[in-house]
């Protein structure tokens, strides 16, 4: 917050000005500004109107800003976190929340000065709900391993948290690359993410897979972006759909009971899917890779409903 005294200070120095000659030099401020001559061939008005932003400045310098915490879940991801972390180091602190790593993931963590904590596996939403918890900024940046900051949006978050913002929460645009290829098209931009919100008015909703954050208050929009580095390899891709798949067939099953062998589900969605996607949402415009992503959503599509049905059959064995 600005200090009362010294705006009233700078205001009568102003006032002080106005009275004066533009020749003349302003007496010295709190002991440490002291203002140049004021050249007499400009305008008087103008150079008060200098004057007066440059106070305006110093006073935002001067002003304590709100603190940053960046939460970050991991497993493994020591392919990852160097490139995450080096992106919010800047921030006034990490909290990395692991759920086992038996690689390098904690001593790069503890490299960056992260506070790093290990718990159990208790599902995404859970983990991650966890890790806020953890927090003490006055704010919170809640980033996957995989995402990065990239400066420009950096910049705007300091500056939007500069000015004390009544929003209680950010929508930031995503850009998901795929073989590190930017995808712009078939419904993978903007991507906007709910990540930046005031710590303790946010968690994530309880859900398996794709969990949103929810939020209590208003919320507005950042214009940079997270740069997500999700897919670098067919592999894994692959092995990301393979087990959001797994996890979004106990989605299906939980939500509608007993699931049949749909050939619409497993057959004709993915198809639509692909043809909505690729053509109607111009997928094709990013190139092989578009293809290919495009492709393969289609095939997650489809293990999702099999697998679906695969659950069924299962529970069916079990209860007979």
């Amino acid at each position: 917050m600005l200090d009362g005294g010294l705006l009233l200070s700078r205001r009568n120095e102003l006032a002080a000005i106005q009275n004066r000659n533009s020749g003349l030099h302003e007496e010295k401020a709190n002991n440490h500004y002291r203002p140049h001559r004021e050249p007499t061939q400009h305008n008087n008005k103008s150079s008060l109107s200098q004057r007066f932003r440059f106070q305006l400045q110093a006073l935002a310098v001067s002003m304590e800003g709100l603190s940053l915490s960046a939460v970050i879940i991991t497993l493994n991801e020591e392919a990852n976190l160097p490139r995450t972390l080096a992106s919010v180091a800047w921030a006034d602190e990490i909290v990395v929340l692991d759920s086992g790593s038996t690689d390098r993931t904690r001593e790069i963590a503890e490299s960056f000065k992260a506070k790093f904590f290990c718990e159990s596996w208790k599902g995404f939403a859970a983990q991650k709900n966890s890790a806020l918890q953890k927090a003490s900024g006055d704010w919170i940046l809640s980033l996957d391993a995989d995402e990065e900051v990239e400066p420009a949006l950096a910049d705007e978050i300091r500056q939007t948290l500069a000015g004390n913002p009544s929003a209680t929460g950010f929508w930031i645009p995503r850009k998901n690359f795929f073989l590190n290829r930017w995808i712009r098209h078939g419904g993978f931009y903007p991507d906007p993410k709910l990540r930046l919100f005031r710590r303790g008015a946010g968690t994530f909703e309880d859900r398996l897979v794709h969990e949103d954050l929810r939020v209590q208050g208003s919320t507005a929009k950042l214009r940079n972006h997270l740069l997500h580095h999700a897919y670098p390899t067919l592999d894994s891709y692959l092995e990301h759909m393979n087990r959001y798949s797994s996890l979004g067939a106990q989605m299906v099953t939980a939500r509608n009971g007993l699931v049949g062998f749909s050939f619409l589900d497993i057959v004709i969605r993915p198809q639509l899917t692909f043809f909505y996607n690729y053509f109607l949402r111009a997928g094709f415009l990013d190139g092989r890779e578009g293809l290919l992503l495009h492709l393969y959503h289609a095939g997650y599509v489809s293990w999702k409903y099999a697998k679906a049905w695969e659950r069924n059959q299962s529970n069916k064995t079990k209860t007979a």
